[in-house]
């Protein structure tokens, strides 16, 4: 899948660009806070539905305007199709795939697969568990499309169950319980499993990618740990339902699972420099990406969009990345960066189609095309 044109209206400080695309290189230079981010953040928006940094959609739409639009042309074979989306403000948002609206938007999750890598990653390892979750579930719901519907309706139930425990005045009915938790149990198993596979298959790929960045100077490990893990879900989620009533929700269950990250066998978040823990992320990503690759249904490449990466590491690792993504593995990559050189090193690697563009203060231009 490659996008060949990208059309902004209003989005985010970008007031209007029409920008025909490479297939292979896109790259945005610019000064910090001028719009390079939010060009990308639109690229996303058309393949999750969703801004990756703004929680409500209607922040999206640019100051005193009072809609946005985006619109993509896809090239997937010999078809191009195109992904519309638009919002008016207090409206809900539009979004169309070659005119014809969702009924549903899980519908088009994985349709789109892409990979993004920027800044804010640093709080998979920093953050609490909740951004590794949502990691495992970004990338297995672009591969299988029941995997979202089940983490929903285990999330549901698991509100309303809640929502009982936090009753004063009275007693939650048990039955009802026992049906939420044959619901939580049933759809959280099946969830672990994915996630469980996910983990398995995602080591290797992300450890041989940390080695290449780091130069093999230093040890990760990525662990799954899971609640699923101390036997039937059903009967871990029951077993602490008077705790669960003292202290008004859910011990227990998938939504506190979590991946344990660790450099040479300490947590990485207390032991790991600023490099060590971008180098983390970078490879983390970069193995959600050839996960993608191999594992897509549509068979589509997805494409890697990479915000300003090079920031807090030494010339070594960004030699490293720069190789790896100018290989033929990885297709159509959009990058950001305020030091064009690190640009430059990249295009002299990968001798490939590229475009350049100029961003500054919302203003998108073209700066040179070379095949």
């Amino acid at each position: 899948m490659v996008l060949k044109t990208l059309s902004i209206i209003n989005y985010k400080n970008l007031a209007e660009a029409t920008l025909s695309l490479s297939p292979k290189f896109n790259c945005f230079i610019g000064r910090n806070g001028v719009g390079k981010t939010n060009v990308l953040d639109a690229v996303y928006f058309l393949s999750f539905c969703h801004s990756a940094s703004t929680v409500q959609d209607s922040l999206a739409i640019r100051h005193d305007q009072p809609f946005f639009v985006l619109e993509g042309t896809y090239l997937h074979g010999e078809e191009t199709e195109s992904v519309y989306c638009g919002m008016k403000r207090g409206q809900k948002k539009h979004f169309k795939r070659n005119t014809k609206e969702y009924k549903r938007l899980s519908e088009h999750i994985g349709l789109l697969p892409l990979v993004l890598v920027w800044p804010a990653d640093t709080y998979l390892i920093e953050g609490g568990s909740e951004e590794r979750r949502r990691l495992m579930d970004v990338v297995i719901s672009q591969m299988e499309r029941p995997y979202i519907d089940a983490l929903n309706r285990y999330n549901k139930a698991l509100q309303q169950r809640n929502a009982m425990l936090k009753i004063e005045d009275a007693e939650p009915d048990p039955d009802v319980l026992a049906i939420l938790e044959e619901q939580m149990a049933l759809e959280g198993e099946f969830v672990y499993s994915r996630r469980k596979e996910l983990v398995e298959r995602l080591v290797p790929i992300f450890q041989h990618y940390y080695e290449v960045i780091s130069g093999g100077h230093e040890q990760v490990s990525l662990s799954y740990v899971s609640h699923c893990q101390r036997g039937p879900l059903l009967e871990v989620i029951r077993r602490d339902r008077m705790k669960d009533r003292a202290v008004g929700y859910s011990l227990h269950g998938i939504h506190r699972d979590d991946l344990e990250i660790l450099l040479d066998g300490h947590p990485m978040r207390r032991e790991g420099s600023q490099g060590q823990l971008k180098s983390f992320v970078i490879a983390l990503k970069l193995a959600q990406f050839s996960f993608l690759r191999q594992g897509n249904p549509q068979g589509d490449m997805p494409m890697l969009l990479l915000d300003d990466i090079f920031d807090k590491l030494d010339a070594q690792r960004v030699e490293k990345i720069v190789e790896l993504v100018a290989g033929p593995e990885f297709g159509q990559i959009f990058i950001t960066d305020t030091n064009r050189d690190h640009l430059d090193q990249i295009l002299a690697h990968g001798h490939a189609d590229y475009k350049l563009f100029s961003v500054d203060d919302g203003n998108v231009v073209a700066l040179t095309t070379a095949e």
